[in-house]
């Protein structure tokens, strides 16, 4: 058997393992619960051997779709006391107890992909026509809820939304969040080493916004005019407007029309005629925006080369942000690193602080391919590998040592190893 082969029967493993009865956890223990975004990027995983299971991960995630069209980012199927905040915390009383915010909106990308690359063409279409409902209301609770000033670049609420939490590009917006007076026992510390986690004065800000979300009764007009803390985030717009776009095909592919695939058309058009709000052309990056203070975030995080998935950078912002990936890449030893190893706010081990993180980075690829950057794409695809490679199927990696970080026996790494970096 190739070492290929053993590493794929190594990641069929793990989802096996982490499978719980129609949903993959991410890794047990830690994250004993249907996160959002994992989910989507595992049934990439699923799909390499077992055809049905990667459809059924989709269907359970969108059984806990609320009334209003969001996908929450955590769905609590089953009880555990391994992971705080748990339900009781959040308050959300829905059909499926859950989170009260979503998280990156890549599920109809990996449900395009999943299309092209299904071989039981009835259970697709049957499966396929059945959630596309569910996905555009979906993307316009995104519009809708979360861009009411009508611009085409999405409001985030809280850090963890983003999925990457502990970003130093949140550092200064979070410092406007007041802290919890409430005691509370984080869970995650009982699994990983508090160096690889976001400290404490983080999380007192993470629970204060979800108290804030729950006494304004999960009203989105309400949250939008008093949440202290409203960024827009550029890898979540990138994402979501990769997967609009994604999305409209799917619904020419099997000719679904109507008035919400012409409003999908026209917040992507607004995305595209204001995403130069997101420039700097003194950094030559793409950045977030801090709403309430009406700057960018400048630290230069990964999220920064996002725009070139969506096909959001025009020529000379592609060959600025390809020749910043190469720099980059060359400042730590395994790339790419979540933040500019060159910034002050660097840590190789922190979580989105600077390790390496492979979902990302096969999304960073996949921009600079569509981009015309194929050299730059095969230059990460191959540090990809070989941090996979010899590290296998952590969380996230080191960015200066590539040891494994986080957790161990993690979904969604060996759902892309599958996916984009293996040969079975």
């Amino acid at each position: 058997m190739s070492e290929d082969q053993q590493l794929f029967k190594a990641g069929q493993a793990i989802l096996n393992k982490n499978d719980f009865g129609g949903y993959t956890v991410p890794t047990q223990g830690l994250y004993p619960f249907q996160w959002n975004w994992d989910s989507a990027i595992t049934a990439l995983g699923w799909m390499k051997f077992n055809e049905p299971r990667a459809w059924q991960e989709l269907n359970v995630l969108m059984s806990g779709q609320w009334d209003d069209g969001m996908v929450p980012h955590i769905l609590f199927h089953k009880d555990s006391d391994t992971y705080f905040p748990g339900p009781d915390v959040w308050g959300a009383d829905k059909k499926v107890k859950s989170t009260s915010i979503s998280q990156p909106p890549v599920l109809s990308s990996v449900v395009k992909i999943l299309c092209e690359q299904a071989k039981d063409t009835q259970l697709r279409d049957q499966t396929v026509m059945a959630m596309l409902p569910g996905l555009i209301r979906s993307h316009l609770w995104w519009y809708r809820d979360r861009d009411p000033e009508n611009t085409g670049l999405v409001v985030s609420y809280h850090p963890w939304e983003s999925g990457m939490d502990n970003s130093p590009a949140w550092d200064e917006a979070l410092e406007r969040v007041p802290k919890v007076t409430w005691e509370y026992q984080r869970r995650d510390l009982n699994h990983i080493d508090a160096s690889e986690r976001p400290h404490k004065e983080q999380y007192d800000r993470y629970l204060y916004l979800v108290d804030l979300f729950k006494h304004k009764q999960f009203q989105s007009p309400d949250i939008y005019r008093d949440c202290p803390y409203k960024v827009n985030d550029v890898s979540l717009i990138s994402i979501l407007h990769r997967a609009t776009l994604d999305l409209i095909d799917l619904c020419e592919q099997f000719n679904v029309t109507g008035q919400g695939v012409d409003q999908l058309k026209a917040r992507a058009t607004l995305t595209v005629h204001n995403m130069h709000q997101l420039w700097s052309e003194k950094t030559h990056f793409f950045h977030s925006k801090d709403l309430i203070s009406n700057t960018l975030c400048r630290v230069k995080t990964n999220a920064g080369f996002l725009p070139l998935l969506a096909g959001l950078a025009n020529k000379a912002q592609a060959q600025h942000l390809a020749k910043e990936a190469q720099t980059w890449m060359a400042a730590s030893k395994y790339a790419i690193a979540s933040t500019d190893p060159r910034e002050p706010q660097y840590e190789p081990q922190r979580y989105w602080r600077g390790p390496v993180w492979l979902h990302i980075n096969w999304m960073i690829a996949l921009g600079f391919e569509r981009s015309g950057y194929r050299d730059v794409a095969e230059q990460i695809h191959n540090k990809t590998d070989m941090l996979f490679r010899e590290f296998k199927f952590f969380e996230y990696f080191n960015a200066d040592t590539g040891a494994g970080c986080g957790g161990n026996d993690f979904s969604w790494t060996a759902a892309i190893a599958m996916h984009w970096l293996l040969k079975p």
